[in-house]
């Protein structure tokens, strides 16, 4: 385990998946400026990805807002937290140390860049499943738009659950959760969407999670786009906000 000069990354090893993931980000303009990522999740309504970020942008503030209220330092793990965004919006938290984690060297370094100067947040870069944290324990860790990049959601919560502290949460958002039954529908979708964009070999890296996995725990669905009250109420808000306890 090295350091970078400014003693706030730490870097672990190259691999296929971080190589293909930054391919793809690129041909799908999701590579930002520094002066982009700074502003974000507000971003130029021009640009292609503008209603995406729109969704970000709500469950960024209802996140925020959940664990202002808590009123008590926290401790937080970002997994997954490519160019740093999110851990950034994390850190202004009051009395809240934050940690952003990927595996993606190339995003991390920029998040660096742009977000060197706040006090309370560093980025790891590595595996959350090897021993790059160490024993650090957290009061929050937090999934965004990343679980879907894991096989295996019970092993994934199973292993985060052991980081967390005693009263801990584990917070997954920007991602999508489906029945048993919407399963192979999804997988077909996503492996025409890779092959349609030559990028067959991402479909063994990218997995679709059933809310049935999460059963065996402890588990709280603060918001589900498909149920019967949200659809009355026509909010196309996409993506499940799922709380899992300790």
């Amino acid at each position: 385990m090295s350091w970078q000069a400014n003693d706030k990354i730490t870097l672990h090893h190259s691999n296929e998946f971080e190589q293909l993931y930054i391919k793809l980000r690129g041909f799908e303009k999701r590579i930002y400026t520094d002066e982009e990522v700074a502003w974000l999740p507000e971003i130029a309504k021009e640009h292609i990805h503008w209603k995406e970020w729109e969704a970000r942008k709500i469950s960024c503030k209802k996140l925020l807002r959940y664990l202002r209220d808590k009123n008590k330092p926290l401790k937080i793990l970002e997994v997954g937290c490519g160019n740093g965004w999110l851990s950034y919006q994390l850190s202004q938290i009051p009395f809240s140390n934050v940690t952003g984690l990927d595996m993606n060297l190339l995003e991390l370094q920029q998040a660096e860049r742009v977000f060197a100067a706040i006090p309370n947040l560093s980025f790891v870069y590595g595996d959350i499943n090897s021993d790059i944290l160490r024993n650090n324990k957290f009061d929050i860790v937090v999934f965004a738009a990343s679980i879907q990049y894991f096989p295996s959601l019970p092993g994934i919560i199973k292993s985060v659950l052991g980081r967390l502290t005693q009263n801990g949460e584990i917070h997954i958002i920007d991602s999508h959760f489906y029945a048993e039954e919407q399963l192979m529908e999804a997988q077909q979708r996503s492996y025409e969407y890779f092959h349609e964009k030559g990028f067959d070999k991402m479909q063994q890296y990218y997995f679709h999670h059933s809310l049935k996995d999460l059963e065996p725990f402890r588990h709280w669905i603060f918001y589900d786009p498909g149920s019967m009250i949200n659809k009355i109420l026509k909010k196309n808000f996409p993506f499940h906000w799922i709380c899992i306890k300790k």
